[in-house]
């Protein structure tokens, strides 16, 4: 057995057996071994389409994605979705192979310094020197990306490693004496963060990213306290968005409800998530009458960064919800109810009924025919933000966006990724026309792999949350948004790559429409040429408070934008 061939077998002790990637020139032993190991392959039309399918994959199966490719560009090419796996917590393993040890800082053809490039965008990464060290390392690697906070890591193989005779054992054991992440939060602390509750007249549950593998301790906490519960935007479907007790994600386009109850709150427990800044808005005017933060986190890092803490947890969202879940009490807090009550009957997440086609309709008629019971991902845009907003998520590791890079193009590899975590179920792309051209070769993947994915192309002909901005803060000086003049035709364009194309301009026809592509066997895009003027509200200008929302667009409120 040669290096590349353990490398394979190192995997498979690993429980790997779906590896998203793309050959070249010094990764060819390991491809070599590949054509006759059981591990399945899905070769991907560019590597950054390779490590999203991986990210996912991840996501909405809870193991860890596996990418792989080759030295110099290949393995550049992964660098977007290290960053993008590691700014959302995602465990995933990216495989590289590299010019022979002997070769390294020459300047050889297709070399990088990949383990340089790649160190700030990983959670941790290696390059094998030894032969006999693969299933040590791999073991390493693949502990350190699912263990604590979940993260991607990078191991490099230099070609002559990978040709090498391997003579190793492949019975090997973790030992990281440096890396041991606490699981269990201090039990001091979650007696004050249940006293601080019980004490509170205006308090909130906010629960993040974390959170999505703690979805059952947390239903079980908020029922039996009755606290409301806010879910960002990678916290979707950690808990059921269907919920009386739900109140909406906060952010810049956060629901006013939660918003509100997150500037009135006395008391915040916040789980599994990082109050970055689209949450927070202007620190300083963040939660003004919260006297009590409790932050639980399995990072230290992430408690107190960017808020102050009164509490601190360290510790699994899940089992510190489920430790707080058995001895939480009923809170008395029916005044803080029917204010919370009003702000969502006053302001509930809508839209006003237009002639055209709307981009908000599309998405609750998919909603409404699949009743939630779909795996959903996007790319970044104003699509993104209306699919948060109106597709409600009942289910856990069902939402599966790019939140903290904000990652145009993810949306088809990501749905790739999904389909195939989570075979026989429902996988919807809510994409848009510019975040979906920058990684569309991936529909040659769909099409050979025969994918039943269901992309929503919400076609606008701009790039619209930039196209927003500028009307809303840059005197409508509207520049470089413009798509619509160079566009293709979407749905024939996925002929041309043998998928069933669909477009709908009528909205009288999106009801049958819906029911035409969901009941379609194979993968469909459809096309649906929305309103160009479409503005994503309620809204929070960069820098501003909660204070500062926007509720509607104000566009509209003077008559104009139609």
């Amino acid at each position: 057995m040669n290096g590349a061939a353990a490398i394979l077998k190192a995997l498979e002790k690993q429980g790997v057996d779906l590896i998203f990637g793309h050959p070249g020139g010094t990764i060819m032993p390991t491809y070599d071994a590949l054509y006759d190991s059981p591990i399945r392959h899905i070769l991907v039309r560019h590597e950054q389409g390779g490590i999203h399918a991986a990210t996912a994959y991840a996501r909405a199966s809870g193991r860890v994605g596996v990418c792989m490719a080759t030295s110099g560009p290949g393995a550049l090419n992964l660098v977007t979705g290290l960053q993008d796996a590691l700014m959302d917590s995602t465990p995933v393993v990216a495989i590289t192979g590299n010019v022979a040890q002997s070769l390294i800082g020459t300047d050889a053809f297709q070399e990088a310094d990949v383990v340089g490039i790649t160190q700030p965008v990983t959670k941790h990464n290696f390059q094998v020197h030894h032969v006999n060290d693969i299933p040590r390392v791999l073991a390493e690697a693949f502990y350190i990306a699912s263990t604590g906070r979940p993260g991607p890591v990078l191991v490099d193989f230099p070609k002559d490693v990978q040709q090498a005779a391997f003579s190793g054992s492949f019975e090997v054991e973790v030992d990281l004496p440096g890396y041991k992440p606490t699981y269990k939060g201090h039990p001091r602390q979650l007696e004050r963060a249940l006293e601080a509750l019980e004490k509170a007249q205006k308090p909130i549950l906010m629960v993040g990213g974390g959170a999505q593998n703690a979805a059952d301790e947390i239903i079980a906490f908020a029922e039996r306290t009755g606290i409301p519960v806010i879910p960002t935007l990678m916290g979707l479907g950690a808990f059921p968005g269907t919920h009386p007790l739900f109140l909406g994600m906060p952010g810049m386009h956060g629901s006013v409800a939660a918003n509100r109850a997150i500037q009135h709150a006395d008391t915040i427990l916040g789980i599994g998530m990082r109050f970055d800044d689209r949450v927070t808005g202007k620190v300083s005017k963040f939660a003004p009458n919260a006297h009590t933060i409790i932050h639980v986190d399995i990072d230290p890092a992430e408690i107190g960064k960017l808020v102050r803490t009164a509490i601190p947890v360290v510790g699994d969202a899940r089992w510190v919800a489920g430790e707080l879940a058995k001895e939480a009490k009923k809170l008395e807090i029916k005044g803080w109810w029917k204010q919370i009550d009003e702000w969502r009957t006053k302001h509930p997440f809508a839209w006003k009924p237009k002639p055209y086609l709307q981009s908000q309709e599309v998405i609750q008629a998919f909603w409404e025919a699949t009743q939630g019971r779909a795996v959903v991902t996007s790319g970044v845009g104003q699509h993104q933000m209306f699919t948060a907003q109106f597709f409600k998520f009942d289910r856990p590791r069902s939402w599966i966006n790019s939140g903290g890079l904000g990652t145009m193009g993810v949306g088809l590899p990501f749905a790739i990724g999904a389909a195939l975590a989570r075979p026989g179920e429902t996988v919807i792309d809510f994409d848009g026309d510019g975040s979906f051209q920058m990684t569309l070769q991936e529909l040659a993947t769909v099409k050979k792999h025969n994918l039943p994915i269901k992309i929503v192309l919400l076609n606008n002909g701009f790039l619209g949350m930039v196209r927003q901005w500028q009307d809303l803060f840059h005197a409508r000086r509207y520049s470089e948004v413009y798509l619509a003049d160079s566009n293709p035709d979407f749905a024939k364009l996925a002929e041309a790559y043998g998928i069933r194309g669909i477009t709908l301009t009528d909205k009288a026809k999106l009801a049958e429409t819906v029911k035409e592509v969901l009941a379609h066997d194979g993968p469909v895009l459809l096309e649906a040429r929305v309103h160009h003027e479409e503005g994503v509200f309620p809204m929070i200008p960069t820098g501003g408070a909660a204070e500062d929302m926007i509720i509607e667009n104000p566009r509209e409120a003077v008559g104009a934008g139609d």
